[in-house]
């Protein structure tokens, strides 16, 4: 048994990174929109402090998901769940946050703010790791 919790714990992990790695892709496509196309950038020193900052932002926030994830998954475990498709789980997060960000880009009356922003990300992200637990079936000791 002990086992089992220990490969679900190495699976909740991996999808943690993984998780951090698509929202870091999705952030960081969505920082180079921004900086190209939305924001004002008279000098090429202010267009790299722009993109510097917007990627720098974007990893803090992929890597508080990824937290997220993690000790979402760590409960699921604990509460005898495992994770299942979670190359999909983590797909669906840098998804959500490309299209959120984009939306608030392209149309600013959909920024509702830092906080809520946060607030919703974390919320997307523990749900979407909830969706993809599955109770895990307890097998019968081998004979």
């Amino acid at each position: 048994m002990a086992s089992d919790t220990g490969d679900r714990m190495k699976i909740v992990i991996g999808y943690a990174v993984w998780a951090t790695l698509c929202a870091a892709v999705a952030g960081v496509a969505i920082s180079l929109i921004h900086t190209w196309f939305f924001s004002s950038h008279p000098s090429a020193a202010e267009f790299w402090h722009t993109l510097f900052d917007d990627v720098a932002t974007t990893l803090g926030i992929a890597a508080g998901q990824g937290a997220v994830a993690l000790v979402t998954g760590s409960l699921l475990t604990q509460l005898g769940r495992g994770l299942h498709a979670t190359v999909l789980l983590g797909l669906l997060v840098g998804l959500f946050d490309f299209v959120m960000n984009f939306l608030q880009m392209a149309a600013p009356r959909t920024e509702l703010g830092w906080v809520p922003d946060l607030i919703i990300l974390a919320a997307v992200t523990i749900g979407i790791t909830v969706f993809g637990s599955r109770s895990a079936a307890v097998a019968p000791p081998p004979p």
